[in-house]
């Protein structure tokens, strides 16, 4: 005997009727349970069934087993509350499955319920549910496969199915009942049929449910039934349900369906006799509200949230930063424990009740049951706990106390007043402003809106990117409801749109970008180049080419907002953000190259044993690319040029190959729906403008070897291959380096580097005085200096010109301030693509910007900074070459 189970089996006898009648009708059973074999036990249940006359009867005692089963077990403390809700909702599953093929069996003998599938939805969707819960499911049906005689209509088959399944598994008999069945979740329920079409449910969920059906299925699941057919079903639900856009009128539905359920709840508002755990202020629906509203929001943008179960995502939005993990942890313990309470209510009568007993006594035995002195005591653990959801759910709805109101800045009463003019005027001037749901989100946000604009850097220049802004938006209730939700990001916009002309023309364009601030990850770096090609290669536009290279264009816009928006604050080193421009350019590439690969196979097969690759020079070889870079690529190919593709449309290797690489140039450079991506620079391909765009391998080497000048050489110190099988990728690093490695003449390399620089700087002078790259002591000359010595002693051949610095300055051939003189230019030179886009002086406050993002204490340091730097560049080219060179001032 186990002590633990014993006293459960006694507790339920003297507190529970339902498990008391239960226990004594099944004393094999219950002498499993008394010894604590809760495994054995679950065996039993699972048997419990075998041998009876019908799949009704069979369920049914099933069921009674199971409940008796997992009650024990949960009372004895054996069982968690995780695994109850898995029994009971695996079961569910089962019995529903069951009941589906039986139905269809009677009518259409040794059938398989192909074409008819059951969609779990609520707690049983989640796997949570509870131990005396009605089953909420949608039924569904393909009228061209569903099993039927030839003289049934599909929809009149499918309809006598659904009316079967309900009796089969609803209807109370000598051995009781299987499961309530409420089929009023389904699709236009007042009017709709009990089983649906699946082209018709996807109609209703496409254009006319409302945000409580999203919510709905979140939790949704393939459960019985044709699973592949409802799970084909989910995958085609998947954009109705996860936005990718914030959608913040989510929250203001899930404001009003909260009210419509408080007022409707006439129960006592705290904990008390007759309280409602489940509905009631605090209670069980409040929690899963709290998880839910939020999965809805970021959920489309943030596929680890995607989770059923209410704990589950309550971690998963504190992980993603969305919510506080303190808040995590004690909305999912209170849940946890309302979730057992809710079950001790059930087990008493095996009735579905949320509610506390009104009586005294009734109070107190569901109390004992659950182990407490009496009732007393468990109302008062429960006012706790309803406490503390209501204080959290009442912040996410933005009820309760409301926070004092800052006092304004003091601003200049004429230029409020002027401001408040021109807001007025937005209203019968912008169109997003005319509707009153709209006007009512504006009337919210509009004075922290004066404050922002009356103090931003440059308040005329702000005012006329933020009527660009607005103007453009079709509705701005949204982005209205995402500044009110988050009051820093108004400021954080209107920063943007002073400083940062680039950002403010792309936030114009598109305002969704904004949708990137409010991830938790919105101040971080971009991760691997594998993972942003993950991210790029979307997995629910199939083979639509278009739809592929839309998504590609969306991310990279994205992710170069978000680190054009980290570059501004100063949250990372410039240096950094160029690292991650390059990977989000080489994963668009790798995605965008394979995308047009497919495409084009489609037509002209493959070369056989060939393949295309990708040679990236300068900035991208480098590893660092700024806002404004073009993409300096090589196309090669594997293999021999007389070969021929397989495909229905056959070329030439080389033709073929030629014609790829246009392809994937299209893929990276024409614009779409999203806009472009990069513009595509294959000049520096041998024969530049005059050769063909894509040569093999060989001749690449060939040409390197005996016709290629020394700027091309040079060229090659920073290239990288950044596409392609790895073994080619391997071969074609070791050619570029072994052309590298070559001996050469330092007198001839000396003559033609001068020879080179000098005919640069007279075709391509600077453009103003922050012009980091062109001006004499900059990073041109920074580079020339570094290919020059990295080709005259055979060393440092490393593409990222940080590192071949470092090496070369180790090796006595730099000297060591050469690092920090080429580190501020590079910095300037990605700084200023944001904030001083034609090089010349910028604003005051975006002088500022520029200067933390040099990391310099102010503007005037970093003019003397890139003065030091321009000189002592100048004196090692003057070391090195022989040559002064004039330095403006």
């Amino acid at each position: 005997m186990s002590t633990a189970w014993q006293k459960a089996i006694e507790r339920a006898q003297a507190h529970s009727p339902f498990l008391n009648l239960a226990l004594s009708r099944q004393p094999d059973l219950t002498e499993l349970l008394a010894q604590g074999d809760g495994e054995a036990a679950i065996v039993a249940a699972r048997r419990a069934g075998e041998g009876a006359p019908d799949v009704g009867v069979a369920l049914r005692r099933e069921r009674l087993a199971l409940a008796t089963t997992v009650a024990i077990g949960d009372l004895a403390g054996d069982f968690s509350l995780t695994r109850v809700m898995t029994e009971l909702s695996g079961f569910a599953d089962y019995a529903l499955d069951r009941a589906i093929t039986a139905s269809i069996a009677r009518r259409v003998p040794d059938a398989e319920p192909r074409g008819f599938s059951a969609i779990a939805l609520g707690k049983q969707g989640a796997g949570e549910l509870n131990y005396s819960s009605d089953i909420d499911p949608i039924l569904l049906y393909d009228p061209q496969t569903l099993p039927r005689l030839d003289r049934d209509e599909p929809g009149e088959a499918a309809q006598r199915y659904a009316r079967t399944i309900v009796e089969m598994l609803s209807q109370q008999t000598g051995d009781g009942y299987v499961m309530r069945v409420d089929l009023r979740l389904r699709p236009a329920s007042e009017v709709s049929p009990l089983a649906i079409p699946f082209n018709g449910a996807l109609s209703h969920y496409e254009s006319s449910a409302l945000a409580w059906e999203r919510a709905a299925f979140i939790r949704a699941r393939a459960s019985s039934g044709d699973i592949a057919a409802g799970e084909e079903f989910l995958a085609a639900l998947r954009p109705f349900i996860w936005r990718r856009s914030l959608d913040f009128m989510a929250i203001e539905e899930i404001r009003r369906l909260t009210a419509r359920i408080r007022q409707a709840f006439g129960g006592p508002r705290e904990p008390a006799p007759g309280f409602d755990i489940k509905r009631g202020r605090g209670g069980i629906r409040e929690v899963e509200f709290f998880a839910q509203t939020h999965q809805l929001i970021y959920g489309g943008r943030t596929p680890a949230l995607r989770l059923r179960g209410t704990r589950a995502a309550l971690d998963a939005l504190a992980k993603e930063g969305i919510i506080d993990e303190s808040d995590a942890r004690i909305l999912g313990e209170s849940y946890d424990r309302m979730r057992m309470i809710e079950h001790r209510l059930q087990m008493v009568d095996d009735r579905q009740t949320h509610s506390l007993p009104t009586d005294e006594a009734a109070l107190d035995n569901v109390a004992r049951l659950d182990g407490l002195a009496n009732g007393a005591e468990l109302i008062e653990e429960l006012r706790g706990i309803c406490a503390q959801v209501a204080e959290r759910y009442d912040q996410l709805l933005g009820e309760g106390e409301q926070p004092t109101s800052p006092s304004r800045a003091a601003i200049d009463p004429e230029v409020r007043q002027q401001l408040q003019e021109r807001a007025a005027h937005w209203r019968e001037t912008i169109r997003s402003l005319r509707g009153a749901e709209s006007r009512a989100a504006f009337d919210v946000i509009l004075p922290d809106l004066i404050d922002a604009l009356a103090q931003a850097p440059d308040p005329d220049h702000a005012l006329t990117r933020w009527e660009s802004l607005i103007g453009r938006l079709p509705s701005a209730v949204n982005l209205f409801r995402l500044f009110e939700q988050r009051p820093g990001l108004l400021a954080l916009v209107l920063r943007i749109l002073t400083l940062a002309r680039p950002m403010a023309d792309e936030l114009a364009r598109r305002p969704e970008l904004l949708d990137r601030l409010i991830d938790s990850s919105a101040f971080d770096l971009p991760g691997s180049v594998e993972d942003l090609a993950d991210r790029m290669r979307a997995t629910d536009v199939g083979d639509d080419y278009e739809r592929q290279l839309d998504r590609i264009r969306q991310i990279v816009g994205e992710e170069r907002f978000a680190l054009g928006v980290q570059l501004i604050e100063a949250q990372h080193d410039p240096m950094a953000i160029a690292a991650g421009l390059s990977r989000v350019a080489e994963a668009a590439l790798a995605t965008a190259a394979d995308a047009a690969k497919a495409e084009f196979e489609r037509v002209h097969g493959r070369v056989p044993g060939d393949d295309i690759l990708v040679l990236g020079l300068g900035r991208l070889g480098g590893g660092a690319l700024t806002h404004a870079s073009d993409l300096d690529i090589v196309y090669l190919f594997t293999g021999e040029i007389g070969l021929e593709s397989d495909g229905k449309r056959p070329l030439t290797a080389s033709l073929y190959f030629n014609r790829l690489a246009q392809r994937v140039t299209g893929a990276l450079s024409v614009a779409t729906a999203e806009g472009a991506l990069y513009e595509v620079d294959t000049r520096l391909r041998p024969q530049g403008n005059q050769g063909p765009i894509a040569v093999s391998l060989d001749s690449f080497e060939r040409y390197q070897r005996e016709d290629a000048w020394t700027w091309e050489h040079m060229a090659l110190c920073r290239a990288r291959p950044v596409y392609g099988p790895a073994t080619a990728r391997e071969r074609l690093a070791g050619i570029v380096r072994d052309v590298l490695e070559t001996p050469r003449d330092p007198a001839k390399l000396h003559t033609d580097v001068l020879a080179m620089r000098a005919d640069m700087a007279s075709h391509k002078p600077p453009a103003g005085p922050l012009d980091a790259k062109l001006h004499r002591g900059g990073l041109v000359d920074c580079e020339f200096i570094v290919h020059f010595l990295q080709l005259r002693e055979r060393r440092a051949f490393n593409p990222r010109l940080v590192e071949a610095i470092g090496e070369l300055i180790d090796a006595g051939f730099l000297p060591p301030e050469f690092a920090a003189y080429f580190a501020l230019q590079a910095r300037l030179l990605v700084a200023a693509r944001l904030l001083a886009p034609d090089c010349i002086e910028p604003p005051a406050q975006a002088q500022a910007a520029l200067a933390a993002a040099c990391e310099q204490p102010d503007y005037a340091h970093l003019l003397q900074a890139l003065s030091a730097s321009r000189h002592g560049i100048a004196a090692t080219w003057a070391d090195l070459f022989g040559e002064e060179l004039e330095i403006e001032p």
